[in-house]
This record gives C-alpha cells, structure tokens and sequence, in this order.
C-alpha cells in the first residue's frame, strides 16, 4: 500500500481519471486539475460509477474510502503542491505537453517525478526544455489502468536512472505491472508488438484469405487465452519438449518463410479501412460501440477477479 502519497494527476479524462483510481485506490492522497472549465468535476462523476462497478464486481470494498481520496483542484499549483509524483495525461499532442511540461516545471516541488501517459511520443520531444527534466519520463498505461496493470516505462536520453528506479518502485507499490524500456523507441513495448499483429490481421483481410471476424476469434478464442497468463517467449518455450532452442529448431524455418513473404510495409489505405469497417458495422453497429465498451470493461473486471483470486489475494 501507498498510504499518505500525495500524487497529482494533470489532466482528467479518461486516461487521467483512470489514473486517479490506481492511485488513490492504493491509499495515495490524489490532487486532479484539468484545464478546462468543469472537466475534473464531471471526471469525479464518472469515477464514482467505476469505483461502484469494481465494488460490483468483488474487487474493491468501499468505493467512498476510495473517492474520498481524490479531490479536484482548481488550479495547477495547487495539484502540485507537496505531490512526490506527477501524472501527466493530457492531449497527446506534441506541443501541448510540452506546454503543460512548462507549467508543470514552474510549480513542481523538489525531486518530485513527472511521468506522461504519452500514448507514442517519446519524453525527448516535450521534456527537453524543462529544468526538471532528469526527473521525467513516459509512464505509458494501457487503457483502463485500474484493470490492466502494465505501465511502460521509457526514459529520455537525459532520465536520470534514479528517475526510473524510484518510478518502477511506485508502480509496483500501487498494483502495477512496470517494464522499462532501455532508451527511446517509436510505439514503445506494446504498440510496436501490437502494431505487427495488427499489419498481418490488415492483410489477411485485404488478401481476403480471412474475414474480420475470424482473425478476431483466432486472438480471443487461440493467442490471446495464452497471452492473458503468460508473453509471447514464455509461450513457445512451454510449447516444445526441449523449450524456445527446441522451438526455434522444429518452427524457425517456418516463420523465417512468412517473414521472407511479407518484404513490402503497406500502409491502411482508404479502401482496405472501408472494408474493415464495413465488415465490423455488419458485426457491431455504431450505436452499439459504447455498451460493448462498457461489456469489455466488466469482461476485464471477471478477469481481474479471477487473476485475483488465483493469487489468493483480497479486494483492495
């Protein structure tokens, strides 16, 4: 438990109020501020629905313990104040957070730690301006936080090291899953992993060797029923008798001849999105997209429940 942190969150929409459940959730003290009029207020709106959900769903005792522990604040100094960690979670956009990096500098108190939620963009490009920038860093989730607990963490050239111990520290006090990246790289750990899956699903649709649906159920109902327990490396070492050398001998040449077949990057164009997006309309209409959003949430939450009682822990 985290008990008596005082963190800020710095930007409160969904990633940022996400956030604010990790957090507080732990027992840390957390200050949100959105710059926009009302924004942090409605956020605390919708945080108490999904504090009931997890309540709901056998992993949280008492919601109110948990939004007592969260309070807005009017401005960004006074988030600021007396906080050891800062999370920024605002636009993703390039000359916005280095905007809020800015602001964030003047106000920050001594060897407090900025991480960004920055979906893609690198620290370098927003955190180079700053005196404080030995103390940032990209604290990259995966959406919602508060069920799916890895945190990617990618250090800038001039990130001190102890920047990142003391991160990967708080990450873990709170529940996370931290990994760290040893420098800089586009898409970071999961996008680029999920950006090669994503290049052969296109694919398999615009050659029409599979439709939407099917490369979907090869994930959810194959891949992906390994890959909610255990990685990709760990995977194939379990899946021959002498591990991942044994693996590499039976298999290798097989993926070395896919890989040999794929010598062109294309991109998505407009014809293949249509026709992606015409196959998933005929299996979800757009009306239909935010209840499934909220049906993959509660699907994340039994998962969790279950990840949980697995590792014979208790609700938060």
């Amino acid at each position: 438990m985290s008990v008596g942190e005082r963190i800020a969150v710095v930007g409160a929409g969904l990633v940022g109020s996400s956030w604010a459940i990790v957090f507080a959730r732990a027992g840390c003290e957390v200050a949100m501020f959105d710059a926009a009029p009302g924004a942090a207020e409605r956020a605390v709106g919708t945080i108490a629905q999904r504090l009931d959900d997890l309540v709901a769903a056998g992993l949280l005792h008492d919601a109110a313990d948990v939004l007592a522990r969260i309070r807005v604040e009017a401005t960004l100094a006074g988030a600021l104040a007396g906080a050891g960690y800062v999370q920024e979670s605002v636009l993703e956009r390039t000359a916005v957070k280095r905007a809020v990096f800015a602001e964030i500098d003047a106000a920050l108190v001594p060897d407090a730690i900025v991480g960004s939620s920055s979906s893609g963009i690198p620290a370098s490009e927003f955190t180079g301006h700053v005196a404080c920038r030995a103390r940032c860093l990209v604290a990259h989730p995966v959406n919602p936080p508060y069920l799916i607990p890895v945190v990617e963490l990618v250090p800038a050239p001039w990130t001190a090291p102890e920047t990142v111990r003391r991160t990967r520290a708080l990450m873990e006090r709170v529940g996370q899953a931290p990994v760290e990246m040893t420098r800089e790289a586009e898409g970071f750990i999961l996008n680029r992993l999920q950006g090669v899956l994503l290049m052969e699903a296109w694919r398999l649709v615009e050659e029409g060797l599979a439709s939407v649906a099917d490369v979907d159920r090869t994930v959810s109902e194959g891949l992906g029923l390994r890959w909610s327990f255990m990685g990709p490396f760990e995977t194939i070492d379990l899946n021959a008798p002498g591990g991942v050398a044994d693996y590499a001998a039976r298999l290798g040449p097989l993926y070395q001849r896919i890989a040999a077949s794929r010598t062109e990057h294309r991109v998505w164009d407009a014809a293949l999105i249509a026709k992606v997006e015409q196959q998933r309309r005929a299996l979800l209409a757009e009306g239909d997209l935010v209840a499934r959003s909220a049906w993959r949430d509660r699907r994340l939450m039994a998962l969790a429940r279950h990840r949980r009682d697995a590792a014979g822990q208790e609700p938060e």
